[in-house]
């Protein structure tokens, strides 16, 4: 089951005006909006200022700490959102490419059960998949609607090659957006290589 349809949520203005180099203002403050789609929450960071989408209302989030210097992020934030039997999600890099059109890479039918094709229909919608001998990509659209991707290498070194079919994949121009665990070092120098550029930082959280 994928991620619930989402209807046009504020926060993929957000995250269109990042791709476009217009952000919000370092002011040490935070934006509310309401929950995501299905109920998801979630705490997206840029410089100097956080945007929530969650049920907790601003007086709450301004008592737990909240502000737009790294508070936001902090444990007693995440939790509450979360409640007693919720999931935070990994604290991951948000990172932002343009598709290019033109991509042939072939479809790829028979990897539906692959673990990186459930994982990303588990948080979007409309996955589609392709890949070759050196690996797959998935595209789909995520948090808040925004088109996004992920790769898995199958041949060492073969990451960045696919990173750039992704993008050949993705209409010309269009933002294109991964998240990155920080820790992973190897895949972040590969996006970075591939003329993705770091925006934000991202987690999704299920109450």
């Amino acid at each position: 089951m994928g991620a619930p349809d989402e209807a046009h949520h504020p926060l993929l203005d957000h995250f269109v005006d990042a791709a476009a180099g217009r952000f919000p203002p370092v002011d040490g403050g935070f934006t509310r909006h309401p929950p995501l789609a299905g109920g998801l929450e979630a705490v997206v960071s840029f410089t100097g200022h956080a945007v929530f989408a969650t049920r907790l209302d601003e007086l709450s989030l301004v008592d737990l700490g909240a502000n737009g210097f790294g508070s936001s992020l902090q444990p007693r934030v995440l939790t509450a959102m979360a409640g007693p039997d919720g999931l935070v999600g990994m604290i991951d890099v948000t990172l932002v490419g343009r598709g290019q059109g033109g991509g042939d890479l072939p479809m790829r039918a028979d990897l539906h059960d692959h673990p990186r094709v459930a994982h990303a229909r588990s948080l979007r919608n409309r996955v589609q998949v392709f890949g070759d001998e050196r690996g797959l990509v998935t595209l789909g659209l995520g948090l808040a609607g925004r088109l996004e991707m992920s790769v898995e290498a199958t041949l060492t070194g073969a990451g960045r090659g696919l990173i750039a079919e992704a993008l050949r994949l993705a209409p010309e121009g269009e933002a294109v957006f991964a998240a990155v665990s920080p820790g992973n070092a190897r895949s972040l120098r590969a996006f970075l290589s591939c003329h993705f550029t770091p925006v934000g930082s991202e987690v999704i959280i299920r109450p």
